[in-house]
């Protein structure tokens, strides 16, 4: 038997993704190695996509073991018809700031096309699936864990959407990089659903993209029946953090290029919501945060509040764009010394607390955008209101021990 040249390429990214046959968690992978959904689907043989016009949601973190996209793997690849490509926000190829897209276009390697799928949902959605004549979506984005991050809310929008259109979802799981062992924060409250949230989740939920969509079709079902499958990691454990998985970090989004800035941001991009810099513009967005004028008073009193696995030290930094563009900011910069001690959403309201006590100047954004962040507006209230970290916390904990409790239905892993 002869192979086409399509035809051995995409039998390299299917040998490169070998090892992951088996049940779930199989000890086929090699040591302290996750192999990813995509993996054990190539080891599979694509078993769920034969026979299907296929279009793939994704972007850069779409890779294979051996480091190539998955796109261009499934077009060289005979046994998959793919027929079209969808873009998130920031776009396929992620060169979009956050809040912006790439638009559509074709793809220059393969020349598939590319739909540009943000702030499209309903039947809007639905229609871009049809036009693309597809009948399966796979979705395959690397989250970062926090409820605000746009791409599960892509995930569900495209599950409702398929539903609407009678097309299938696959989901290729990835892990969540911060780990999995608990959810952290406040729970959405539906009056302040929006694209940064759009059910009753936790700030910090704690799950992987598969098991999110697992619990939206559970709990939050479409108005019409949806063909779901999920094709789940090996060698994942919820207590990972993303180093420890032997995968490369490819970055999500433009201002998250590393594990590390992943790890604060549930906290830290709170500071969306008020007239502070989150750090965009810098090296290290989401690690520091502050504005013109602030001192080192801030991060002294940031560390006599003894917030488990982290330390503040005094920073200063001048971002090149975003807000204060060109001005230098004195603030805080987060340093985790232990990271399965420390809670991000508890850094971040500690920090919101001090910035409120310690600077004159601080305003939330006058569209309260933390309500958004937040999902009601019980921090800005209770923070305006002189509350401390505990009494917030314990604000939100009777709606948290609630979503934990569903949370716990849709685990995949242990």
């Amino acid at each position: 038997m002869t192979l086409s040249r399509r035809g051995v390429l995409g039998l390299a990214g299917a040998v490169g993704a070998a090892g992951a046959v088996g049940g779930p968690d199989s000890a086929a992978a090699a040591p302290g190695r996750v192999r990813t959904g995509f993996e054990r689907l190539a080891a599979d043989g694509y078993g769920p996509l034969a026979g299907r016009r296929i279009g793939v949601v994704t972007n850069p973190t779409g890779l294979t073991a051996d480091a190539r996209h998955l796109v261009d793997v499934l077009h060289a690849d005979e046994r998959v018809d793919l027929v079209a490509v969808f873009g998130p926000e920031h776009g396929f190829r992620g060169t979009a700031q956050a809040g912006g897209s790439e638009g559509s276009a074709r793809d220059p390697a393969t020349a598939l096309p590319v739909y540009d799928t943000y702030g499209k949902s309903g039947r809007q959605l639905a229609d871009v699936f049809t036009a693309a004549g597809v009948d399966t979506v796979v979705f395959d984005v690397q989250d970062v864990g926090a409820r605000f991050y746009t791409y599960i809310w892509t995930l569900y929008d495209c599950m409702r959407a398929a539903a609407l259109a009678g097309k299938a979802v696959v989901v290729l799981d990835r892990p969540n990089p911060i780990g999995g062992l608990r959810a952290a924060g406040p729970v959405l409250r539906r009056p302040y659903a929006s694209g940064v949230g759009r059910e009753p989740i936790a700030l910090a939920h704690g799950m992987t993209v598969a098991e999110l969509a697992l619990l939206f079709q559970g709990e939050f079902p479409a108005e019409r029946p949806l063909a779901l499958s999920t094709v789940r990691m090996s060698g994942w454990r919820r207590g990972a953090f993303f180093g420890e998985t032997g995968l490369p970090w490819v970055p999500p989004s433009p201002n998250m290029p590393t594990p590390d800035t992943a790890l604060v941001y549930p906290g830290t991009c709170l500071f969306e919501g008020t007239n502070l810099s989150e750090g965009r513009g810098t090296t290290t967005p989401f690690e520091v945060v502050g504005a013109e004028g602030i001192d080192r008073r801030w991060a002294e009193a940031a560390n006599a509040l003894h917030l488990p696995g982290v330390w503040f030290r005094e920073a200063y930094f001048t971002p090149v764009f975003s807000k204060h563009s060109g001005k230098v900011c004195g603030g805080v910069r987060l340093i985790v010394h232990d990271r399965a001690a420390f809670d991000p959403v508890l850094a971040g309201i500690g920090l919101l607390v001090t910035a409120r006590r310690t600077w004159s100047g601080f305003a939330w954004r006058p569209d309260h955008w933390i309500d958004r962040l937040t999902g009601s507006d019980r921090v800005r209230t209770m923070v305006d209101a002189g509350a401390g970290v505990e009494e917030i916390a314990g604000d939100w904990a009777a709606e948290l021990a609630g979503f934990a409790a569903v949370r716990e239905g849709y685990l995949l892993y242990r």
